[in-house]
């Protein structure tokens, strides 16, 4: 099996940027690092806040679910 077919682990990108060495990094570099996740978390956050709409919008229009 190709790895292209293998389902993507989920978490897996934050658990290796959190784990990676930032040593070898200089200030310019770190502060391009910071600017690109701080534009991945705010994508992130708007997805959220998509998916959140669409559920709220499904649970108008069907009901909510009962547990």
């Amino acid at each position: 099996m190709d790895d292209d077919d293998r389902p993507r682990p989920r978490g897996d990108a934050a658990s290796l940027l959190a784990a990676e060495d930032l040593s070898p990094y200089s200030q310019d570099e770190l502060s391009e690092r910071i600017a690109l996740l701080e534009a991945e978390i705010g994508r992130v956050r708007a997805h959220r806040d998509k998916a959140a709409a669409h559920r709220s919008a499904a649970d108008a229009l069907f009901g909510k679910p009962t547990s």
